[in-house]
């Protein structure tokens, strides 16, 4: 079984310019996720993937500084530039993560390559019980595959509703303890008061510190002022027409999906 990790990013960001290059504690947020990435797998199977656009440029030198693979995909495609990354690598499986997420949870993310090492049958297993930001996912790359060959999306950076598909795929949520769960916490990357929250969290911590989740909690949980420093940030989601059009697609043409899928996985 030969598990990847992939990292999705540009730096095409409108409301926080170039902010996976912002520095946190001496590093930047890009390679905080690297740092954490290096928790879960060896990093010669740790891939940043990227676009093929001048301006993303510095993704590829960061991913080289920190001794770890590139790959140059899609622009706005995320799941074919998923694909076309764990295809060229040979990759079964791969854990993701967004590059805006420098406080993902690496614990739960040995949890899934664990769950993914003892039950190949499985397609897609993801948390959700974790704050925003915090969650991870495994895929099988042939599910993967399965989608790009019949999705219609091509700005496909929201991609949850194209694969977390029961009638199709074999999935699996994993249950988070209880003391994982923070409801009102936001630890994602999208405005500049997530940053400041962010950046506050790091700053207290020794800058070479891998930091452990429930550490992070502490901190917040006996700051209050500081975990509502982005309380009014909104979340970008996908547009409800376009859930809608999507679970109509899926509806019309689920025995047409279901061939293609079988195809492919009984393929070599």
């Amino acid at each position: 079984m030969n598990i990847g990790f992939l990292i999705t990013a540009r730096l095409k960001s409108t409301r926080l310019t170039k902010k996976i290059l912002l520095p946190l504690n001496g590093y930047t947020v890009i390679e905080r996720v690297i740092h954490r990435a290096k928790q879960v797998i060896d990093s010669q199977k740790i891939i940043l993937c990227t676009s093929m656009v001048n301006q993303d440029y510095p993704l590829v030198e960061t991913a080289v500084k920190n001794n770890i693979f590139y790959f140059n995909g899609h622009n706005d495609d995320v799941l074919l530039r998923l694909l076309n990354a764990a295809e060229f690598f040979g990759f079964d499986y791969f854990i993701g993560m967004t590059a805006d997420n420098p406080l993902f949870s690496f614990y739960h993310a040995l949890k899934i390559k664990d769950i993914i090492n003892k039950d190949s049958s499985i397609d897609y297993v993801f948390t959700k019980q974790l704050p925003l930001g915090v969650n991870v996912y495994g895929i099988n790359v042939k599910a993967i595959r399965t989608v790009c060959e019949f999705k219609k999306e091509i700005d496909t950076e929201i991609w949850g509703p194209l694969i977390n598909r029961s009638e199709i795929f074999n999935i699996k949520e994993l249950k988070i303890e209880k003391k994982y769960q923070r409801k009102n916490y936001r630890l994602t990357l999208d405005e500049i008061n997530d940053y400041k929250l962010i950046k506050h969290i790091y700053d207290y911590f020794d800058n070479v510190k891998i930091l452990d989740l429930l550490e992070v909690y502490k901190f917040l949980d006996g700051n209050p002022d500081i975990i509502s420093i982005n309380d009014k940030v909104n979340q970008r989601n996908l547009d409800k027409d376009i859930i809608q059009r999507i679970n109509n697609y899926y509806r019309s043409n689920l025995s047409e999906i279901l061939s293609i899928k079988s195809k492919i996985y009984n393929s070599a």
